[in-house]
C-alpha cells in the first residue's frame, strides 16, 4: 500500500464513523438526521462524555494525517462546544440534533488534507535509468 492509499482508507474510516454518530438514520420527509452521538447522548452527562470520546479518536487521526495546527484547533474546539452543550438536559439533545460536530470535524480535515496536498509540489521523477555512464574512449 502507498501513502495516498493509506489515507484514502483512513479518511473512510473517519467519514464513516461521522456519519454514523451524526446522521445514521434519517427522519422521513425532513432534513434532519440522527446518529449514535444522539441517543448516547439522551443518558445525562455521562452519554454526553462518552460521545466525546469518539470525536477525540478523530482529532488524533487527524494530527497523525498530518492535518493542520488551525484545523485541529477548530476541531477540539468543536468538540468541546459539543459537549459542554450537550450535558445541558434538553437543550442539549435538541442541540446536538442540529449541530453535527463529527461531521464537521471530518469535512474541516478533508479541506486541510485537500489545501495541504493543492500546496504540494510535484515530485521529479528521471526519466532515464539512473547508474554508471559509459566512458568514451578519446583516441
Amino acid at each position: 500500500m502507498n501513502i495516498e492509499q493509506d489515507i484514502d482508507f483512513e479518511l473512510a474510516r473517519l467519514r464513516k464513523l461521522a456519519f454514523r454518530m451524526d446522521a445514521l438514520v434519517r427522519i422521513p420527509g425532513t432534513r434532519i438526521c440522527i446518529g449514535f452521538d444522539n441517543l448516547i447522548g439522551l443518558m445525562p452527562v455521562v452519554g454526553d462524555l462518552l460521545t466525546a470520546l469518539p470525536g477525540l479518536w478523530m482529532i488524533n487521526q487527524a494530527r497523525r494525517l498530518g492535518a493542520s495546527p488551525g484545523t485541529l484547533a477548530y476541531m477540539v474546539l468543536n468538540t468541546a462546544f459539543d459537549t459542554a452543550i450537550g450535558v445541558i438536559p434538553v437543550v442539549g439533545d435538541v442541540f446536538d440534533v442540529f449541530y453535527c460536530a463529527n461531521i464537521r470535524n471530518y469535512r474541516a480535515l478533508e479541506r486541510s488534507l485537500n489545501k495541504k496536498a493543492a500546496r504540494a509540489k510535484t515530485v521529479r521523477t528521471a526519466h532515464d535509468p539512473v547508474g554508471w555512464v559509459k566512458p568514451t574512449l578519446i583516441s
